[in-house]
């Protein structure tokens, strides 16, 4: 295989992720259809009108656009026709019982099997559950085209986040499993071409499905042991920060930070797609399931802090500094925000939020009672959920004047000493 098999892509779902990649390739010289439901989207990327808060995304849209080299498109089975690889990113997330929600990615494939050519190769980048993929497969079959003999059928995990997928797609190794060993060849060659990034090939659909997951599974751990060694190191009076700095010069050891809880479509998300499916196995992956409860429970740990400084919660009103599950990103899947909300009321606070990239009407519309400015909420308790950059620069002296009395720290971001010197109670994640 070489670069130009693939001379024609459709990338189905032009979300965050998806409309990067997509980009990315038509810089490549790739021909990308980007395909979305989205109406909306579909035309604001045909205008080059970038959509989504990611660096050099606007500059490498309009380029592609000017070059002819990226369209988009609500007509995803026409795409899917023309194709000679499909990638395929839209989202799964949890149903209420905390199992991989499939139905959209289903219907994906049941629509890629009535359009896909024969040849082309159908690469699965959305994060599934072990054995997913393999299944998708068969639904695409139903409509007449063979997986392994009619289309080459690939794994092939996205690995990059938000505010860093351009920084990142061309260096970050590429996990390429697929059906047969020729599947696999033709998807390394694929990406190798469409990415210029390096390629690593493992032996199955599998194993690159679980690769992702342990990954994912990983950082989620370990952000769950600096959690409780935070928790710990609390109870001691010893600042946790210098323990894992230390700890973390040994060269085997890499402590990740401790914070308020953990957001975003994937660490709190994927290890239940291992959790749910290594039980049906027999297996009992009890490390994980234990990362999550430590993760979600780091809102009320706090809680039970402040409540234990300044007394109950009850009556008293409460801002959550964030929306967002991360610093300057406009993204709330998971996030924290939402588990501090529904402790806080659950104890008896009023509960408004703060974040300067939200209006109060978006924030309104996904249960949030917003504010503007902090001095107007005349709260009594500040709880930092994102790390954004205005906030380094609150001024506490002016906040207690309108009344407030506590400071949570949930992401180490002020001086304590400068908290404490405008006469507030200040409580950071591992801090003395």
């Amino acid at each position: 295989m070489t670069a130009q098999s693939f001379r024609r892509v459709a990338v189905i779902g032009a979300g965050k992720m998806g409309l990067p990649i997509a980009c990315h390739m038509a810089g490549r010289g790739l021909h990308v259809t980007a395909c979305d439901l989205n109406a909306e989207l579909v035309a604001a990327i045909n205008r080059a009108e970038c959509p989504f808060d990611e660096p050099g995304l606007a500059e490498l849209l309009a380029r592609a656009r000017r070059d002819g080299h990226l369209e988009a498109t609500t007509q995803t089975a026409a795409a899917v026709g023309e194709a000679d690889a499909i990638l395929v990113l839209v989202p799964v997330l949890l149903t209420p019982e905390r199992e991989a929600d499939l139905a959209g990615i289903e219907a994906v494939a049941r629509l890629i099997g009535k359009a896909v050519r024969a040849g082309a190769l159908v690469s699965f980048e959305t994060t599934l559950p072990v054995g997913t993929t393999r299944r998708l497969g068969a639904l695409i079959a139903e409509q007449g085209r063979e997986p392994g003999r009619d289309f080459r059928l690939v794994f092939s995990p996205e690995r990059v986040k938000s505010r860093l997928v351009l920084e990142r797609l061309g260096t970050t190794p590429k996990i390429v499993g697929g059906l047969t060993p020729a599947c696999a060849e033709a998807g390394a060659a694929f990406y190798a071409a469409a990415l210029g990034a390096p390629v690593l090939r493992v032996d199955s659909l599998e194993a690159a499905e679980f690769a992702k997951l342990a990954d994912m599974i990983y950082r989620d751990a370990n952000i769950a042991l600096a959690n409780e060694l935070a928790r710990y190191a609390e109870a001691l009076g010893v600042d946790f920060a210098a323990v894992r700095a230390a700890a973390n010069t040994s060269g085997e050891a890499q402590l990740l930070l401790p914070g308020i809880g953990v957001g975003g479509h994937c660490t709190p998300v994927y290890p239940w797609f291992a959790i749910g499916d290594a039980e049906r196995h027999g297996v009992e992956l009890a490390l994980a399931a234990d990362a999550r409860a430590v993760n979600d429970g780091q809102g009320a740990w706090m809680l039970d802090r402040i409540e234990r400084a300044t007394g109950s919660l009850r009556g008293r009103t409460a801002v959550v500094l964030g929306l967002g599950f991360r610093p300057g990103v406009k993204e709330h899947v998971c996030s924290p925000a939402f588990l501090l909300r529904d402790e806080l009321e659950r104890r008896g606070a009023r509960v408004l939020v703060h974040d300067p990239l939200y209006a109060t009407e978006e924030l309104a519309a996904l249960g949030f009672a917003g504010v503007v400015r902090l001095e107007d909420a005349r709260a009594d308790t500040l709880i930092l959920n994102t790390a954004h950059v205005p906030y380094e620069a609150l001024d506490f002296a002016s906040l207690a004047t309108h009344g407030l009395r506590v400071v949570a720290d949930g992401r180490n971001l002020w001086d304590p000493a400068a908290v404490r010197a405008a006469g507030l109670v200040y409580l950071g994640v591992g801090r003395p």
